[in-house]
């Protein structure tokens, strides 16, 4: 099989995300993102991350969070909360994302844009992608 033919198969439907945690924290956003790093940045913290860990997780959430503002006319929604030996935030709005890969493979050096979520993938323990025509879901993993 050619290496065209292998990526125009598709791939099989990924399972459904669990639901958040009990503790879950939401918060909806639609312009300003000082308030989505502000509660990921005390959320991380409580949860025990280290300083740069969770500055990797601000910095991550804010990637995801401004995509909601860059490409879709929705609000977004960060949910956070804590599972044992991590903390999880997701981003959910109805953006879609085409590509299944997106954000696994490292953007060219003449790429206009995909460095967001590639820098997503390198900073973040797990990263969890769901995406399809009501929306996108992109849940991140930062363990403690």
């Amino acid at each position: 099989m050619t290496e065209q033919e292998h990526a125009a198969r598709p791939l099989p439907p990924l399972p459904p995300l669990s639901p958040p945690g009990d503790d879950a924290t939401c918060y909806t956003y639609r312009t300003d993102l000082a308030k989505v790093r502000a509660l990921v940045l005390q959320q991380a913290r409580v949860a025990g991350l280290t300083e740069g860990r969770a500055n990797d997780l601000v910095l991550a959430v804010s990637e995801v969070a401004a995509n909601t503002l860059r490409h879709t006319q929705s609000a977004g929604t960060l949910t956070i909360w804590r599972q044992p030996g991590e903390v999880v935030c997701e981003i959910q709005d109805e953006g879609t994302i085409a590509d299944p890969l997106a954000g696994r493979r490292r953007p060219g050096p003449d790429a206009t844009g995909g460095h967001g979520l590639w820098l997503v993938y390198q900073v973040c323990d797990v990263v969890e992608v769901r995406s399809d025509e009501t929306g996108t879901t992109i849940r991140m993993h930062m363990g403690i």
